[in-house]
């Protein structure tokens, strides 16, 4: 019979997926009633289905997002002061392919990760390349890129992000290098991809966190002029989970 031989060609040929239904579809009791353009129509969903899973779970390894968010689970009960509008224009990601960032700011345990986190996976599946560190890791990062010589290249993936998450922006006092960094990495992104920033601190404390008026104004200049903003607010959501919630 054929089968063996046609199912090993589809696996020979990089068609695993096709490989696979091929096989669910030659133990199909319906297989006779099938058409030939139905039974190849099967085929082709399936390997298309694959691979975009497959491209799925490559863009997620890649972003390394902390935490499993979609958008579709936010909870929109809380009253953290989320506008439903401005929500909706952002989760349809149309501001990433102009090229616009996001600011997502709030006192601590509002959801800003999980926002963040939640556009991230929705660009990952939308199959845009997202790229998330939390600030002091960023730093962590640059430290080693710089110890190894690798800097550039380091600032050349980045750059390549379609998305850019940096969360924990302002927890800890920026070094001068470090500063110089952040300036050449938004500088990279400017007008070319976009950037989400969560931070404690409001928009209008950035100058004075940054604390150097010549590299704060150049930082400031490439992020605030093209960006949408959420400003949470509310008590910590972390103080409302119960035990059940945390397993």
């Amino acid at each position: 019979m054929l089968r063996e031989p046609l199912y090993q060609g589809l696996q020979d040929l990089g068609l695993r997926g096709m490989a696979r239904a091929f096989d669910k579809q030659t133990k199909s009791p319906d297989l006779e009633a099938m058409t030939f353009e139905e039974r190849l129509g099967f085929l082709i969903d399936h390997e298309r289905s694959e691979r975009m899973g497959y491209r799925l779970a490559q863009r997620l390894r890649w972003a390394k997002l902390p935490q499993n968010a979609v958008i579709e689970d936010l909870d929109h009960r809380a009253a953290r002061g989320l506008d439903r509008g401005l929500w909706a224009r952002l989760k349809d990601l149309g501001w990433i392919q102009q090229s616009l960032n996001l600011f997502v700011c709030g006192p601590t345990g509002v959801g800003k990760s999980y926002i963040a986190c939640a556009l991230g996976h929705a660009a990952c599946r939308q199959d845009l390349s997202v790229r998330y560190l939390r600030l002091p890791r960023l730093v962590e990062e640059l430290v080693k890129a710089e110890a190894l010589q690798k800097k550039s290249a380091f600032f050349k993936a980045l750059a390549k992000a379609k998305l850019l998450v940096i969360d924990d922006f302002g927890l800890a006092p920026l070094g001068d290098q470090t500063k110089r960094d952040l300036l050449e990495i938004l500088d990279d992104r400017y007008d070319k991809a976009s950037t989400i920033i969560t931070s404690q601190l409001p928009v209008e404390k950035w100058h004075a966190y940054i604390d150097e008026p010549t590299l704060a104004d150049a930082i400031l200049d490439r992020l605030v002029h093209n960006a949408h903003r959420i400003n949470l607010t509310g008590d910590s959501m972390r103080k409302r989970r119960t035990p059940s919630d945390r397993a």
